[in-house]
């Protein structure tokens, strides 16, 4: 029994529901299921919508109690972190609908996804994308929830749950103390739009002065570290 700790404290869960959980599965089969998570009693379980099938017999030899699970996800804002757990189905419900019981883990492990760790604020903020087929300018209005010196999650307001920003090489823009407008490079790695509110994941491509001395103008401090 040694490695198995059984008197240990549940490590607390912080995924909300609704974000979309990874479940991997190697018998009898390797399967890899992308699931919505509904919700979770702390130290009991986790509770997932079953996966869409063709046939109600597609997943019937891998889903089922007492089979192990591998399961990750990522915690977005400040922190950042890809976040795995081992555990087992505990139970598999039809009514009123088909979902997923799992586990509650004993031990989540989580590896930092970004260099440096960034400061949770809020500042009006645009992000401007140069169209150069038509050689024009768009400019997109919203707000910076979080920034480091490396980058930045870019939030805004859209009135289709389909709006995405592609990844692409953009200008960050920003207002000093004298209300000029700052620009800096930038590249769009990621984005999600959840109900309507986009956010997107940016890389500074300028390494230079300009970001420490505009943040320190807006009264934000960055840990350099």
């Amino acid at each position: 029994m040694s490695g198995l700790n059984i008197n240990s404290k549940p490590q607390i869960f912080e995924l909300q529901p609704g974000k979309t959980m990874d479940l991997q599965i190697n018998h009898p089969v390797s399967v890899r299921l992308k699931l919505t998570l509904v919700g979770y009693e702390f130290g009991k379980y986790i509770l997932l919508k079953y996966p869409k099938v063709i046939s109600t017999s597609q997943y019937k030899d891998v889903l089922v109690e007492g089979n192990v699970v591998i399961v990750r996800y990522l915690l977005e804002g400040d922190k950042g972190e890809c976040c795995a757990f081992k555990s087992v189905i505990k139970n598999i419900s039809t009514f009123p609908e088909k979902l997923l019981f799992i586990a509650y883990p004993n031990k989540i492990e989580n590896r930092q996804l970004r260099v440096q760790q960034r400061t949770s604020i809020h500042i009006p903020a645009a992000i401007m994308i140069e169209e150069d087929n038509i050689n024009k300018e768009m400019k997109i209005l919203g707000a910076i929830a979080d920034i480091s010196l490396k980058g930045c999650c870019f939030l805004f307001k859209s009135t289709s749950l389909a709006t995405n920003v592609n990844q692409r090489k953009i200008f960050v823009c920003l207002q000093d103390q004298t209300g000029a407008e700052i620009k800096i490079s930038a590249r769009v790695c990621n984005s999600r739009n959840d109900q309507g509110v986009v956010s997107v994941g940016i890389q500074f491509l300028e390494d230079n002065d300009l970001l420490p001395k505009l943040l320190e103008q807006l009264f934000i401090n960055i840990d350099n570290s």
